[in-house]
């Protein structure tokens, strides 16, 4: 299939260069359509489908995704984005005064709104990591966390993909080795499922939150929080409702509570496996393959710029999947991304780092094409250029 027929599949404004999959994602049109489906089926009987039909089609749901993502099924909660599941897990748990809670400075900023606020309730304490980046190694990210481990500490929060430099972390050599100092590791996971491959029982972190509206191209309000089952009975919830005190053997309380929160719209859930069927489809040798090109085409466009603009190379290949972030001299972030946008019609994040640097970060999905990082390389050039006259940039 050719990139033109990939992007028929979308339903993108074809006048903007769209190479900021990795905020929200972006849903096919075959998911969309699943969607209605089901939108229409509860409207046709709600009371029979969400008394009688909705809890064996979450359980199917759940069993793709499980299978997908390598999990058991009873160890995985839907819930509607991975903020929300980074929240259950710290507002679960209990921390006592001169608690340690551990992350790094790549961690996104509203879980770490959460994780101060968790902090705050205990009088515990939020200890970072400094994290360099651009950076040598992944040995670095280890190194980092490691040197600020103490006895006191009691969870720390990843990354799996950081949103702002868009590298992979090393997360299994730091969940190996926290735990044999006893410390339990919750993983923002928000980029990972359908980025890279997942097996979340082979990782073995007590907790771990996706996004399937991202990379799995599922609608927005589809995530998952995975708690592995020596830990269930620490979560609960963030809405606590009938499942609390339901009668029922057949099913684990963890289940009961969180497959029913409250009345809300379910049908994000159940077109997760018709977005894993969709993107599997697209190529030959499915998933594996759409994950292989994304990340192929990420490292070219990479180098290809960096080589353009003279910048080394901020990170081994080895920690890039279909993002990446270069470092495009200081300046403005907010101005620069306005100026993309309004000038160039290309939507893509511009974000702030140390030292008043600018990290550009753009991402690869099957609907882009080559042109459009060529556009990207031309509005850069000219922005550059006129930054350089106006002796706006270092």
């Amino acid at each position: 299939m050719d990139v033109q027929s990939y992007s028929d599949h979308w339903t993108l404004d074809p006048s903007i260069t769209f190479l900021n999959h990795g905020s929200f994602g972006a849903c096919p049109r075959a998911v969309l359509t699943a969607q209605q489906i089901w939108r229409t089926r509860l409207e046709q009987e709600p009371v029979r489908f969400f008394s009688l039909e909705l809890e064996a089609l979450l359980d199917a749901a759940r069993q793709k995704l499980a299978a997908f993502v390598g999990a058991n099924p009873e160890q995985l909660a839907f819930i509607p984005n991975a903020t929300t599941g980074v929240n259950t897990v710290l507002r679960s748990l209990r921390f006592q005064s001169g608690d340690e809670l551990l992350t790094t400075n790549h961690e996104y900023n509203a879980s770490c709104n959460a994780l101060t606020f968790a902090a705050q309730q205990s009088a515990a304490k939020v200890v970072v990591a400094e994290v360099p980046f651009p950076l040598e190694s992944a040995d670095q990210i280890v190194e980092a966390v490691l040197a600020k481990v103490s006895s006191r500490t009691k969870l720390v929060l990843l990354d799996h993909v950081s949103s702002q430099t868009a590298l992979i972390f090393p997360i299994q050599p730091l969940i190996q080795q926290l735990a044999t100092q006893g410390i339990d590791v919750l993983i923002d996971g928000a980029h990972a499922p359908g980025m890279v491959a997942l097996n979340l029982q082979e990782l073995g972190a007590a907790y771990y939150t996706g996004n399937c509206h991202k990379w799995l191209c599922a609608p927005k309000g589809s995530a998952f929080l995975y708690v592995r089952q020596d830990r269930q009975a620490l979560i609960r919830p963030l809405v606590i409702s009938h499942g609390a005190n339901s009668p029922r053997t057949d099913r684990s309380r963890f289940r009961l509570e969180f497959d029913w929160m409250g009345t809300s719209d379910p049908s994000p859930y159940l077109c997760i496996p018709t977005a894993i069927q969709t993107i599997e489809s697209l190529m030959l040798g499915g998933w594996s393959a759409v994950m292989a090109h994304n990340r192929s085409v990420a490292l070219q466009v990479r180098n290809a710029l960096c080589q353009q603009f003279q910048i080394p190379l901020p990170c081994p290949d080895t920690m890039i999947g279909s993002m990446a972030a270069i470092p495009f001299f200081s300046g403005s972030a907010a101005a620069l991304q306005t100026e993309l946008f309004e000038r160039f019609q290309i939507e893509i994040p511009v974000n702030a780092w140390s030292n008043s640097e600018r990290l550009i970060r753009f991402s690869v999905q099957l609907y882009n094409q080559r042109i459009d990082y060529d556009v990207l390389a031309e509005a850069l050039t000219v922005l550059h250029l006129e930054e350089a006259r106006l002796g706006l940039r270092a």
